[in-house]
């Protein structure tokens, strides 16, 4: 027993970390350190700072702004909310007890003190300790949506070979931590824990928000940041003109603002209205 004293050591204990805990103050300011929100907070300055300007006090836009701005951190807040809830879930489903064999013998232990190298006796109704290689499988059918989406029970099968780049839904000589068996009975070796594993991967992206962006989330980041040139830009030549006294009008400082609400994807659909109706008029 010693020598899994060392790998929990060496590999620590088989659960999923919990998040850092921030009161809601504090992550509702973090909702505003995004590039695309303080172009909106520009944009509301600028609007204000141009109507101020004009003399016209006529501050609907940058309201609107702001209100948009909030709206979208309140959106963060929520979504956060509901990544921290899929957290729980997820360590709800991590199993509470395991049956391995160590030394010949067959012991039941916590789930925490899984270890890589540890031969793991599967039957029906178990949860899966951890990521591991099945080595011998009857009849062995695996529940895998927390992991797929996939709600039917898929077939394993411990003679299978497959290459490297299999995806997840057809490892079938594997087997995921929060799976559940729901046929059959199974050995298997344990090849990773805790947050190594499949789902402690998809913990990580949920605690530390590293998940990768989408394609559209990366044209709207440079669509943002060629807006942002374009307000700038514009702003030089409204304000040059306005200390040399020249009549300009302050429509494109507004279309601009504007435009870049309307390249922020959550606040998207009711700036966009909004847009086409004033252009419209």
């Amino acid at each position: 027993m010693k020598k899994h004293g060392n790998r929990l050591k060496e590999f620590g204990e088989n659960k999923l970390e919990d998040k850092k805990k921030e009161s809601i103050i504090i992550r509702f300011f973090k909702q505003f350190n995004d590039f695309m929100i303080i172009i909106l907070i520009a944009s509301a300055i600028i609007s204000a700072i141009v109507a101020k300007l004009e003399g016209n006090n006529d501050y609907i836009d940058s309201i609107i702004i702001v209100v948009i701005v909030v709206f979208n951190a309140i959106m963060g807040l929520i979504q956060e909310a509901k990544a921290e809830k899929s957290l729980e879930a997820l360590k709800k489903m991590s199993a509470p007890i395991a049956k391995v064999k160590r030394e010949e013998k067959i012991v039941q232990i916590k789930g925490t003190e899984v270890v890589p190298g540890d031969i793991v006796l599967l039957e029906a109704g178990n949860f899966v300790p951890a990521d591991c290689r099945l080595i011998d499988s009857y009849n062995l059918k695996i529940e895998e949506s927390s992991l797929t989406g996939e709600t039917m029970p898929v077939l394993k099968d411990s003679n299978v070979i497959l290459k490297e780049d299999t995806s997840l839904g057809d490892m079938v000589n594997m087997v995921f931590a929060t799976t559940v068996v729901v046929n059959g009975h199974a050995e298997a070796i344990v090849t990773e824990t805790g947050m190594h594993t499949k789902v402690g991967k998809i913990a990580k992206m949920i605690i530390t928000d590293e998940a990768p962006q989408t394609p559209i989330q990366k044209k709207l980041a440079g669509v943002g940041k060629t807006l942002g040139v374009r307000v700038f830009i514009n702003m030089c030549f409204y304000i040059y003109n306005r200390f040399n006294k020249k009549d300009i009008s302050s429509r494109n400082v507004y279309d601009i603002s504007r435009t870049c609400c309307c390249s922020n994807s959550r606040g998207l659909a009711c700036d966009c209205d909004y847009y086409v109706i004033n252009r419209c008029y």
